[in-house]
């Protein structure tokens, strides 16, 4: 089988993987102990009142029924009303809303991580049991020891000690744009699109506007949480990074490329770097599953006010069709997040497919 067709296989085994989850969500949400008509009556609702908010909820209807709507809203991405939290609004003016500051803050999530947990990885691998090792290897092992909810409470009490220069002399309320909070949603209107035009019937965007001070504030309000949420990551990539370098640094085709006379510079950026890349493949595109999990956690803590918050209230507060939308989206994110892992894998490894 070649990689492309081993690529494509995998691409289609998404698809009942998809129908399985949204089924047991389905299940779950319908079948388990949450009750959109107690939230929505309180304990002291009677039983005409119940009854007439099941009918209109469509909760009497036959199950059977229930699940087809429900997955046929979810293939035509009709996602429905919110029923208890916002009743009235659609999930997708919901998601409008709330949606970019959870990417905001995913974004940046896993930028950092990239960009500090990998380098000081290789780094580490190509500079093995010296002080910089030493130092980036504990400063992993500590890293990952700390649960994204305890950290988080750590950086806001140590960002709020700060304020007039407190113990460590800097103020973050005033360095770089000035923010009167630490907690709170970051904004999102820095780019924004000014106009359009109508091509063949579509609409598409025609003119942008980018402000850059607003950037910097929002930059600068995501940073602690965004730090948060990645660490674990970070962390994860440092010490994988740094065994995978140090695997394909002696092996048999690296010192065949020494013994060819190859330099060092050409050894590790053409041999070392893209081999020592893929068992960090699956550790990078599963950061998604952290994310969504973290992400939960550390916006109801920072009070970002996205769409993991969003879910917590809708899951907490029994807001079935919201709930059980969001869902969907987190399980499309994640599927996606796997299929591009495996397009990673069908480029990078040429051993892709071979034995299949």
């Amino acid at each position: 089988m070649s990689r492309w067709r081993y690529f494509i296989k995998r691409v289609l085994l998404s698809i009942p993987v998809l129908f399985l989850v949204m089924s047991l969500i389905f299940i779950i949400l319908r079948m388990g102990p949450l009750d959109p008509v107690a939230a929505l009556l309180g304990p002291e609702s009677s039983g005409a009142q119940t009854a007439q908010i099941r009918e209109q909820l469509g909760l009497n209807e036959p199950l059977w029924r229930q699940y087809l709507d429900f997955m046929w809203g979810l293939l035509t991405f009709d996602l429905g009303q919110s029923w208890v939290i916002q009743p009235g609004r659609t999930t997708n003016e919901l998601l409008v809303s709330y949606a970019p500051r959870t990417l905001w803050l995913g974004f940046w999530s896993v930028l950092l991580p990239l960009f500090i947990g990998i380098p000081l990885g290789f780094y580490a691998g190509l500079n093995p049991n010296s002080w910089g090792d030493y130092v980036a290897s504990f400063g992993g092992i500590v890293w990952l020891a700390m649960p994204n909810f305890w950290l988080a409470i750590m950086a806001l009490a140590i960002l709020r000690r700060t304020d007039g220069g407190g113990l460590f002399g800097f103020d973050w309320y005033t360095i770089g744009p000035n923010v009167d909070s630490l907690i709170g949603p970051p904004p999102t209107n820095f780019v924004g699109i000014t106009d359009w035009v109508s091509v063949a019937g579509m609409a598409i965007p025609a003119g942008f506007y980018f402000d850059f001070s607003l950037f910097l504030v929002a930059a600068k309000v995501i940073l602690p949480p965004a730090i948060v949420l990645g660490s674990a990551s970070m962390a994860s990539e440092l010490r994988i990074g740094r065994t995978a370098v140090l695997e394909t640094i002696n092996s048999n085709y690296v010192e065949t490329a020494r013994a060819k006379g190859l330099s060092e510079r050409v050894i590790v950026w053409k041999h070392v770097f893209r081999n020592a890349l893929i068992p960090l493949v699956p550790i990078i595109t599963n950061e998604a599953f952290l994310l969504i999990g973290g992400s939960v956690i550390v916006e109801v803590i920072f009070g970002i006010n996205g769409i993991g918050s969003l879910f917590f209230n809708a899951a907490y507060q029994a807001d079935l069709p919201l709930a059980g939308s969001l869902i969907f989206i987190f399980t499309l994110i994640i599927i996606f997040m796997n299929i591009i892992q495996d397009l990673l894998y069908t480029v990078l490894d040429p051993r892709v497919g071979y034995d299949q």
